[in-house]
């Protein structure tokens, strides 16, 4: 049994508790949150507990999820999480990616703990296919498109913009670019090329409309390098319309080998981003939880992590059934 505890009562975390209760192989010590615990309820009795009251669970944790926004507070959660505790997290910003495992690297030597780092579908399963679609087809060029979908981090990132009561940001690709990577036509595409980034906003009454969509579309990291349309609607068309989170998104490799040409495909079509993403994050907790009890330590990536780390089978009959 994995004892297990989550930080973060958002959707995220919401789909991690559920597999805790409903799965085996975990012991859910708890929720961590920031709001005050004893006005939290959960469906399946879970205790929740100050997030500022963490260290007192040091020991009593083997792997902590960490399930916090990534525009914020997730690294500075993960850098001081990883001193104390094995982490999961599932940060999704690109960008920051290498500064990030770098400086948890250095905690998590010098602490003697073991982190996973950008843990999901993307960062996560479509960060391996790129590597393994890349190294097996080395003359070529890789494309990555996502949605149509709710991307969690950047409707979070809309979310904390002062005067946004609801928001919800949608990626939607491009069909001319896609259709251009698939017919391996796709070197030159851009990041606007690729995609449109649509938002539908709930504004408080009063709020600056004009300044919020300033905000959003000139976002570092996350809406700058996009064409991004906002949309402003009632609470009451946001909760008719867009109370589903789908997701999903393509990776995509054209090239050659000795004169022939190929063509490399990953697709995901997802009807609910946060029970998907939540899924990957728990399998990986447990292989988290198998990997420091074998002495491995420091702070990895998916890229990094075997995948017969994810079972507990044993090594000859999962290669059985497997390979």
């Amino acid at each position: 049994m994995v004892r297990i505890a989550i930080v973060g009562y958002g959707n995220l975390g919401k789909a991690c508790e559920k597999i805790a209760c409903t799965q085996d192989g975990f012991q859910l010590v708890g929720i961590f949150t920031r709001r005050e615990p004893s006005s939290m309820k959960s469906p399946f009795g879970t205790a929740f507990y100050k997030q500022s009251d963490i260290e007192n669970f040091k020991g009593k944790i083997d792997v902590l999820a960490l399930c916090t926004g990534s525009a914020n507070d997730l690294t500075d959660l993960g850098m001081r999480c990883a001193a104390s505790f094995n982490t999961v997290d599932s940060f999704d910003t690109h960008a920051r990616m290498r500064d990030y495992v770098t400086e948890m690297q250095r905690i998590t030597t010098e602490n003697g703990n073991l982190s996973f780092i950008g843990i999901g579908w993307d960062p996560g399963l479509f960060s391996l296919m790129r590597a393994v679609f890349g190294g097996v087809l080395p003359d070529g060029v890789s494309q990555t498109f996502w949605g149509r979908g709710v991307s969690q981090g950047h409707s979070e990132a809309v979310r904390r913009i002062e005067g946004v009561v609801k928001g919800i940001q949608y990626t939607v690709p491009k069909q001319e670019a896609l259709d251009a990577a698939r017919s391996g036509k796709g070197a030159e595409l851009t990041t606007r090329d690729k995609h449109l980034r649509e938002c539908f906003v709930v504004a408080a009454e009063g709020a600056d409309k004009a300044e919020i969509e300033r905000k959003i579309v000139t976002m570092p990291n996350y809406f700058d390098e996009y064409d991004t349309v906002v949309h402003f609607i009632t609470e009451e068309e946001f909760d008719r319309d867009h109370g589903a989170m789908p997701h999903g998104g393509f990776v995509l490799r054209s090239g050659e080998v000795n004169g022939a040409h190929h063509s490399l495909e990953f697709a995901l079509k997802l009807e609910s981003n946060p029970d998907f993403t939540a899924s990957v994050l728990m399998a990986y907790a447990k292989a988290n939880a198998r990997l420091f009890a074998k002495g491995v330590r420091g702070a990895m990536t998916i890229l990094d992590i075997p995948a017969i780390a994810l079972t507990d089978e044993d090594r000859t009959d999962y290669i059985a059934h497997t390979l």
